[in-house]
């Protein structure tokens, strides 16, 4: 079972902020830094998606429909009726941030290889993952504000426009200069990579550096985080189940219920760590705790999942019907 080492380092920073937390005028320029790194982020996963990649992926739209829904209704759903754990297992501000983890959009890299691992639809993969990323730029936030308003972070009108300036605007910009720097962006890959890595550790900073001199942390107790270790096991098993058994419902080859599956029961560490510092300020670092443990717990359970499905004897063309060629024509 893998143990991502980017969980290490974001832990690490954690551990800093809790040591170390910005104060005063090296608060400010911590949180003028995580402004300016989030949009940095988003312009660069403008200048990265490839449009005519995804909108090439239409031809199976079923597929992405499906995907889609299991990512911002089925899974918003069973955020809502994570509300009954409350106060059992969750205190309300990890309530909150379990159901914004819960409207993330899905992951691209991880799906792309847990469906490669399993020999699943590898194309399809990467256009759902796709498809989620764009849409969660918009429909995040407004799930957001819908379900978690006020209690959230302050939604607000304000709050709005900085979302939009902050997330969509860099967003759509990477997109236009695409044409002219898309290049550049496929070939310094890796070099981007660690940028886009380390602005998102700045972000962790400075969100939990603001709870720590804010005192928010005296209201998570080791009880409270196995709690929401359950909550999340039980999540994640229930959308294991949902995609894979209602993708079959539907219908779909078992390659098409791969690429359904670890794309729709999937959530974005690298999308939703900074939208989470944009929609929830200075509560930013108890929003995020339910989705750095998530990521972990998903990476660990999907990788098991992927290699018993890679030896699963192949189907045959009478065991199953190929949604693919209607759908395409």
């Amino acid at each position: 079972m893998p143990v991502d080492p980017y969980i290490l380092l974001l832990l690490g920073t954690v551990g800093l902020a809790a040591l170390l937390p910005a104060r005063g005028a090296a608060a400010d320029v911590a949180s003028g830094a995580s402004t300016a790194a989030i949009a940095f982020l988003f312009f660069l996963y403008g200048a990265r998606l490839s449009t005519r990649e995804a909108l090439d992926g239409l031809k199976h739209w079923r597929l992405h429909v499906t995907v889609l829904a299991c990512t911002f209704v089925i899974f918003p759903l069973l955020g809502l009726a994570a509300r009954g754990f409350v106060p059992v297992f969750l205190t309300h501000p990890l309530y909150q941030g379990l159901l914004f983890l819960t409207l993330v959009p899905s992951t691209v890299q991880s799906s792309i290889a847990f469906t490669s691992i399993a020999r699943g639809n590898v194309p399809a993969a990467i256009c759902a993952g796709s498809f989620s990323s764009l849409a969660g730029i918009v429909v995040t936030p407004l799930l957001a504000a819908a379900l978690l308003g006020s209690s959230g972070g302050g939604f607000s009108a304000d709050s709005l426009v900085e979302i939009v300036l902050q997330l969509l605007v860099p967003f759509l910009a990477g997109q236009l200069l695409r044409r002219w720097i898309g290049g550049f962006v496929t070939r310094h890959k890796k070099v981007l990579g660690l940028v886009d890595r380390g602005s998102i550790l700045l972000v962790v900073y400075t969100a939990f550096s603001e709870g720590m001199v804010q005192g928010i942390w005296h209201q998570v107790s080791a009880v409270r985080l196995g709690g929401l270790l359950v909550v999340e096991a039980v999540l994640l098993a229930v959308m294991l189940a949902v995609t894979w058994y209602g993708s079959k419902a539907l219908r779909f080859n078992r390659e098409d219920r791969i690429a359904i599956q670890f794309a729709g029961s999937k959530k974005s560490l690298a999308s939703g760590l900074p939208m989470a510092s944009v929609l929830f300020g200075a509560h930013a670092s108890l929003a995020v705790l339910p989705l750095m443990l998530f990521h972990q717990m998903q990476l660990m359970v999907c990788a098991i999942i992927a290699k018993r499905r890679a030896r699963d004897p192949r189907e045959s063309s009478r065991d199953h019907v190929d949604e693919r060629a209607p759908a395409a024509a």
